[in-house]
């Protein structure tokens, strides 16, 4: 399936070519069921070998998990944590608090992925993960959720933009500005789309993603500015980006999501 052909496969496992077909024919023979067209000495997948094939990859991730597993336990013990988080967080709050964490816990063994918010919702909630930051446009069926953080938005100004003699940005100042928005699901974009267009005020959109990351990355450039959660921009603050605060205020909120069959966590207070 994967090499397209008897030969290859032969070369990839270091068998012959005969030994291949003859393993072949066992397994069909074993499963009830064919998995390959033959046809003018070709081997076309039948669609009962492409939904074999899934079930044969997702057994395959399984086994790794359990290698990763069988490493952690003999190399950290027992102690495993697995954390989900969007971007936006995870070159600053995550990093910070998981230097905390392992000095109280230094045996603990973690797995750390950043994913989009609803990737991470999915994860948290099949039981891949322990543990996840997401924003909060997430559906939380199936979940447990808190608030975990809200931060006040502020304008990300490329360096000798006029705005940047600013000290405040208000509302209007966006009007027919070359502007870089999050995705139209964001609920911090919903909310200031609304915002502005109470006013009538149009901001010229150039481009649209739903990381802050990016957002800032296209401010360095000089594609436009865009409204962001400020602690996504300490990396690219003094490197060609300006921060202003915006008003009226819109609030970046994180949730802090868990299995919704686990214990909850010990009571915290939102930043």
């Amino acid at each position: 399936m994967l090499n397209g052909t008897t030969q290859r496969a032969a070369e990839i496992l270091h068998i012959s070519q005969p030994g291949v077909s003859k393993a072949l024919q066992d397994l069909e023979r074993e499963l009830g069921f064919a998995l390959f067209h033959r046809t003018r000495k070709r081997l076309l997948p039948t669609a009962e070998a492409q939904l074999y094939l899934r079930e044969v990859e997702d057994s395959f991730a399984a086994l790794s998990r359990l290698r990763s597993a069988a490493s952690r336990i003999r190399d950290f013990g027992s102690g495993q944590i697995r954390i989900a988080t969007l971007s936006a967080l995870s070159t600053n709050i995550v990093p910070r608090a998981l230097a905390r964490f392992r000095m109280i816990y230094p045996d603990v063994s973690i797995t750390l992925q950043a994913r989009m918010s609803s990737t991470v919702k999915d994860l948290v909630q099949s039981g891949r993960f322990d543990l996840g930051l997401a924003a909060d446009e997430i559906d939380v069926t199936g979940v447990e959720s808190r608030l975990f953080a809200a931060f006040p938005g502020a304008l990300a100004i490329p360096e000798g933009h006029p705005l940047t003699k600013r000290s405040e940005i208000e509302q209007e100042d966006l009007h027919d500005l070359p502007f870089i928005a999050l995705s139209p699901e964001d609920t911090t974009r919903q909310h200031l789309d609304e915002m502005l267009s109470e006013r009538g005020i149009r901001p010229r959109i150039v481009l649209e993603t739903p990381f802050a990351n990016t957002i800032c990355a296209m401010v360095q450039a000089g594609l436009g500015c865009g409204v962001v959660n400020p602690v996504s921009a300490e990396l690219f603050l003094g490197k060609g980006l300006i921060l202003r605060p915006f008003n009226p205020k819109v609030w970046f909120r994180t949730l802090l999501i868990r299995p919704s069959d686990l214990t909850p966590p010990v009571s915290c207070s939102p930043v």
